[in-house]
């Protein structure tokens, strides 16, 4: 409290002498102070390393004067974003409820409320007719707060306690609740910096993980409620994180320590939970293995045969690796990403050829105790291109997956599978108001060429009216890293820009996971730079094939996504007329050297530890802020948020302020500073929707789109 006073105090202090109307015309210039560090023998010279100060005053003027200028430079654009924002807003059903799931004899759900920012939590009991309960309602945990992000929600078997975390500034430190559902008594925080929980099937013990300074999630803890909390297991590798997780079996709960690439887990009986955790199999490198549990059997999957994994099993009661058997073989080309245990079942996720696919296994046959006799079936999917994920399949004992579906043009859609009959039925498509048809649109997809010869996934959206090769505007999207796969998804949003004339594209560059974990391997540390040169060889290919022009080509990513988006422009900047980059991770030399900076240790085996010589001199060699130079840029706006936990406000800020003092262009280059948000930018569902309607009206301005 005393910290949050004196940031606000600071903070108004920064803003007493708010900036004229001629100075907000003027692009901010930050100061230089240059600090020299050497690595390696090399230095580097950085001038803006005190707007990492997040305390001073200076720093949080610095802010505030580029939001004005921003604001100032985009005032002609405010017609134009308040009509996108009630163009977005009336495509959206206000008042609405996502399917309920049921578990314990309850249906639960969440609803919105037209003119409430956040969702409010909600169950009935044994029949969607019966009286409504309200859980939570994150409208009034929000109240007098600028920021409000409801984390973990787990209820007790026995159905009367609700655990549940929430973070109330961004910076995604969540604070553990216990509210008794019979009397609605909040008691809490009785946690803070929590990353998982869990109950035991005996309604009183929680687990959960709490994460250091560092942000590394590196403690379990278990704790009967009302007691204090006991310290179970500390990760003192600073490549892991830990996490705890329970089986929809509900007869085990789990330990797990996971780093970039090796994992262990720890196993204790759910209903001893005073039980001390065992090792199933000690971490080996670059061995990693996931448990779930059905019956006698544990199911793994598991890279041991290969890099895309496959399925084991092996009996509860003698688990060692020598005892595991295949039950789902290794597939170089298919991705096993997640195995879904039931009762009867088994849901194996995957991906083959850049798209998800869902097989189902009748684990029926075969004596108990013994490797299930499977019979497999894979489930059909309409579209060239869509996502795909799972749903609250909270009940073990179901016949039924859950599962939704989209894609580009096909808003989201809840379905129930029946496992054995194989029928599909669509229980709810989310509902797009203001006369949105897909008939109206066309996606593509295909593979375009990369310069070594690998083959980049790429998917478009456009109206079927519009010639699609006739130099049109474009915005092209990717993110590329950590093996995280890019869904092909719906955004109702996303029309404002392609019923005016623009087509929308994806490129699925190396560095993600869509093509498997081969895709992800040739696109980090020391083969980052293929995820930057694939996107540049898809702009290419797109302005080549006519789909649009270097005049009307715009580029937009977060986050990682960021770092792509700095990479390219001084790659190629010629070839990018906007740019759009989010939370931008753009300092990398500066970030991967601090060690004290949250989530770095762990970054190392992804981008590479620059202690390490050849690592440090590749990083650097496409690190977005150590290469900017004296050259024209695109117009460009970045976001980024005071409070991310993530990517430092001040990695964004930074690289506007060198790329201000450096480019020999006049184009627009613009940051907005969310002053009380975290990664993700604002919580509130209408102060998003605000902010994409800004960005999306600079956007059409900039590629010629404004009518």
């Amino acid at each position: 409290m005393v910290k949050n006073l004196l940031f606000t105090s600071l903070l108004m202090t920064a803003l007493a002498f708010p900036l004229s109307a001629d100075e907000a015309l003027k692009p901010p210039v930050a100061k230089k102070i240059p600090k020299s560090v050497t690595m390696h023998g090399d230095e580097r010279v950085d001038d803006y390393g005190w707007l990492r100060d997040k305390k001073s005053p200076e720093t949080l003027r610095y802010l505030e004067a580029e939001n004005a200028y921003a604001d100032a430079m985009t005032k002609g654009n405010e017609k134009l974003a308040a009509t996108l924002y009630d163009e977005m807003l009336g495509r959206i059903k206000q008042t609405d409820e996502n399917v309920p799931y049921r578990k314990d004899g309850y249906f639960y759900y969440s609803r919105t409320v037209k003119g409430l920012q956040y969702s409010i939590y909600a169950r009935r009991k044994s029949s969607l007719d019966a009286a409504e309960e309200i859980l939570l309602d994150v409208n009034k945990l929000a109240e007098g707060k600028k920021f409000m992000s409801l984390g973990d929600y787990v209820v007790s078997d026995d159905t009367n306690l609700l655990a549940y975390t929430t973070d109330d500034n961004g910076y995604r430190q969540y604070k553990l609740f216990v509210k008794d559902l019979r009397s609605g008594e909040v008691t809490g925080p009785i946690a803070e910096r929590v990353t998982s929980l869990v109950w035991a099937p005996d309604n009183k013990t929680l687990f959960y993980s709490t994460e250091n300074d560092a942000k590394r999630s590196d403690r379990i803890f278990r704790q009967v409620v009302g007691s204090e909390a006991k310290q179970l297991f500390e990760e003192k590798d600073e490549l892991y994180d830990t996490y705890v997780d329970r089986t929809r079996s509900g007869d085990w709960i789990f330990i797990i320590s996971d780093s970039k690439t090796t994992s262990e887990t720890q196993l204790i009986p759910a209903a001893k939970p005073d039980t001390a955790p065992v090792v199933m199999v000690p971490r080996k490198n670059d061995l990693k293995y996931y448990v779930d549990h059905r019956g006698d059997l544990f199911y793994i999957v598991t890279n041991d045969a290969g890099i895309n994994y496959r399925v084991v099993t092996a009996p509860v009661d003698n688990y060692a690796q020598a005892n595991w058997k295949e039950l789902v073989p290794y597939r170089k080309f298919v991705r096993v990403e997640s195995a879904d245990l039931f009762r009867n079942h088994m849901v194996v996720r995957l991906r083959e050829g850049g798209l998800s696919q869902l097989e189902i296994y009748d684990l029926r046959g075969g004596a108990a105790g013994s490797q299930p006799a499977a019979k497999m079936h894979r489930v059909s999917f309409p579209e060239p291109a869509y996502a795909l994920g799972g749903q609250a399949n909270a009940e073990f004992d179901t016949g039924v997956y859950r599962y939704s579906y989209n894609s580009l043009i096909t808003p989201n859609s809840i379905y129930d599978y029946d496992m054995d009959s194989r029928k599909q039925t669509l229980l709810k498509r989310t509902e797009v108001l203001g006369g949105y048809d897909p008939a109206k649109y066309k996606v593509e997809r295909f593979f375009v060429p990369a310069a070594d010869g690998a083959q980049v996934p790429v998917a478009m959206v456009y109206r079927k009216d519009l010639h699609p090769k006739a130099k049109n505007p474009l915005m092209l999207y990717a993110y590329g890293s950590y093996g995280s796969s890019t869904p092909d998804s719906f955004s109702s949003n996303r029309f404002s820009l392609v019923d005016r004339g623009m087509i929308y594209a994806i490129a699925h560059i190396r560095g993600g996971g869509e093509m498997g974990k081969e895709w992800h391997e040739a696109g980090r540390m020391m083969t980052k730079k293929n995820t930057f040169t694939d996107f540049i060889d898809v702009a290419d290919y797109l302005v080549k094939q006519n789909y649009t022009s270097k005049d009307k080509l715009a580029i937009s990513g977060g986050s990682a996504g960021g770092l792509l988006m700095g990479a390219v422009v001084n790659m190629r900047p010629d070839l990018f007329k906007a740019v759009l980059a989010y939370v931008p991770f753009v300092d990398v030399m500066n970030t991967m050297s601090d060690p004290t900076l949250p989530l770095t240790t762990q970054e190392y085996i992804e981008w590479g530890n620059p202690n390490d010589k050849d690592a440090y001199f590749y990083m650097k060699s496409y690190d977005p802020y150590s290469n900017v130079a004296k050259k024209k840029y695109p117009s460009m706006l970045v976001r980024t948020s005071l409070n991310d936990s993530q990517v430092g406000y001040w990695e964004g800020t930074k690289w506007v302020a060198k790329l201000r003092a450096n480019k020999t262009d006049d184009h627009p280059l613009l940051l907005r500073v969310n002053m009380g948000a975290g990664h993700g930018g604002a919580s509130g569902r209408y102060d998003r929707l605000k902010d994409d309607a800004a960005d999306y009206a600079w956007l059409l301005t900039e590629v010629g789109l404004v009518k």
